[in-house]
């Protein structure tokens, strides 16, 4: 069992988490995952490794509360454990020999983009930073994306945080402002990665994306994050969780991501139904 060390809430949706993991911590690396499971009877969910700290033998994770097993997890606090905390897994994001970079985030997926952001501009990268969220009270990490970026540039769905519009638009201006990149990383929901993807194709910019949401079980074994990548079936738990961008199957992957939209509302409205009695049990 792993112990909680800090919990705090970044909105509404969305919790931070620092566990108690030194082995782990001792080897993780920007771009990999770990697999934790809240309570001896819940689901194994796959969370990125948002931060690690090597001397305090500690790793971050950020998920999203949407479903059953991301609720019983946010309802652990500091001091308790976690069952399990096994990683870290999946392969490092390869940043040498980059000179200069643009990280695409998107949503949630910025809590993955962050190391990656991090490692970069530690090594000397010159990397810019384009973070998009639907409204400003969906934003996290501003700041310790403006403390590790070259430039950073904000951009919000209805323009309540930065610019109004799409982070394919800021890339854009970018691009055609005369930006040179080695390379483009994006993070973020399928669709934003798929448009990010598309458009960087147009100029010729290499371009990595993370397969993380499709990710289940991290190990192989249930083939649920099996997608099309060059036209050859790739597993993103294990040989991934980054492709070229622009040999992904987008659409193959968003309508398989769908499969299972119904029953995850069923698990979330029972797991709710669930806690909702052990409260009452307990007032």
């Amino acid at each position: 069992m792993n112990k909680i060390i800090r919990k705090m809430p970044l909105n509404p949706t969305v919790t931070l988490m620092e566990i108690e993991a030194p082995l782990i911590a001792k080897k993780a690396e920007p771009g990999q995952f770990i697999i934790v499971r809240s309570h001896s009877d819940a689901e194994r969910i796959p969370l990125t490794v948002a931060d690690f700290d090597r001397e305090k033998g500690s790793i971050t994770i950020i998920f999203q509360i949407v479903g059953a097993a991301t609720m019983r997890l946010n309802s652990l606090s500091a001091g308790e454990c976690v069952e399990s905390f096994v990683g870290p897994l999946g392969r490092a994001t390869n940043t040498e020999g980059l000179r200069k970079t643009a990280v695409v985030g998107g949503g949630v997926g910025c809590a993955i983009a962050y190391p990656v952001t991090k490692k970069l501009f530690e090594q000397g990268t010159e990397v810019h930073v384009i973070a998009g969220f639907r409204t400003k009270d969906l934003v996290i990490l501003e700041d310790e994306f403006r403390a590790h970026s070259s430039s950073f540039y904000a951009v919000s769905d209805d323009g309540s945080w930065g610019e109004e519009g799409l982070v394919t638009d800021a890339l854009k201006k970018l691009i055609e402002s005369g930006e040179k990149y080695d390379e483009v990383i994006t993070i973020g929901p399928l669709i934003m990665m798929k448009f990010v993807c598309a458009l960087t194709k147009q100029y010729g910019i290499k371009t990595i994306a993370s397969m993380n949401p499709i990710m289940i079980d991290g190990t192989g074994m249930c083939g649920c994050c099996r997608l099309t990548v060059g036209g050859k079936t790739r597993f993103a738990c294990v040989e991934g969780p980054e492709f070229d961008g622009h040999e992904i199957d987008f659409d193959e992957a968003i309508a398989r991501s769908r499969m299972y939209a119904s029953e995850e509302k069923k698990a979330r409205e029972e797991a709710c139904r669930l806690m909702k009695m052990g409260e009452e049990a307990k007032a």
